[in-house]
């Protein structure tokens, strides 16, 4: 049952980064149409110092679970694609990443860093923190040390305390709230699949409803919240619904 409920926010996690990204009308092809893409350019942007420090809220509790890896995963794919030479870029973020999740020595240097770039702007301020409070909940609970980890970026960042308050708190509603499907018979039927397919067909399946709910940075943009609350539902239910054909299988 544990294991359910945390895949079932998995769908709303994934969905929350392309929600933030979608917004940040500056991070977007055009501005970044003339960057010349190097490791130690991307190490020194926004992005780039924001890769370093979900590397080490990922790593804060001495492991990278599954779920952790799938949503950093995104991460980058949502990143890369707005810079030139995308798959470049998605290597280097992946080699900071690697570079970084183990290191404990500059944490405060790279928040600071980060928290400076963007001390005018209360919205990416919003949604950086509440993206890395999201990446320590995907596990289904927040260790002492992703706590003590996170409270330090948002000293860094200048993070309104109650802001930060009321973020976490969000979380802890909506895990408390979940309610894991229980039918496998639902799960094949909101797949479109029948008991008897193999799991690849299952797979093509599910893979094709994900990228149907899950809008990307472009298309995204300027949605109704309505809709991005029903693509989150879905999300939510597909996911789920995956995992439990995955385990009933097994």
């Amino acid at each position: 049952m544990g294991n359910l409920i945390v895949i079932a926010i998995v769908g709303y996690i994934f969905y929350i980064i392309f929600k933030s990204y979608a917004r940040y009308t500056n991070y977007s092809k055009k501005a970044f149409k003339n960057f010349s893409v190097s490791h130690e350019s991307l190490s020194k942007s926004d992005l780039g110092l924001f890769v370093a420090l979900a590397a080490k809220v990922a790593k804060a509790d001495g492991k990278i679970d599954k779920l952790e890896a799938q949503l950093v995963g995104l991460l980058f794919d949502d990143i890369s694609a707005v810079f030139p030479e995308p798959q470049k870029t998605r290597d280097i973020l992946k080699q900071i990443f690697d570079e970084q999740k183990d290191r404990k020595d500059d944490i405060e240097s790279i928040a600071s860093a980060l928290g400076n770039a963007i001390k005018r702007d209360k919205a990416k301020q919003q949604q950086f923190m509440g993206f890395l409070i999201q990446l320590a909940f995907v596990d289904g609970s927040v260790s002492e040390s992703e706590d003590e980890l996170l409270q330090t970026i948002a000293e860094a960042f200048q993070f309104d305390p109650n802001a930060y308050h009321a973020i976490f708190e969000q979380f802890e509603k909506m895990m408390q709230n979940i309610k894991p499907q229980v039918n496998i018979d639902d799960a094949y039927k909101l797949l479109g699949v029948n008991k008897d397919d193999d799991f690849s067909v299952i797979k093509k399946a599910y893979r094709k409803l994900i990228r149907e709910y899950h809008p990307d940075i472009i298309k995204s943009q300027g949605k109704s919240e309505e809709y991005m609350q029903e693509a989150t539902a879905k999300t939510q239910e597909i996911n789920q619904a995956y995992e439990m054909i995955k385990e009933y299988k097994k």
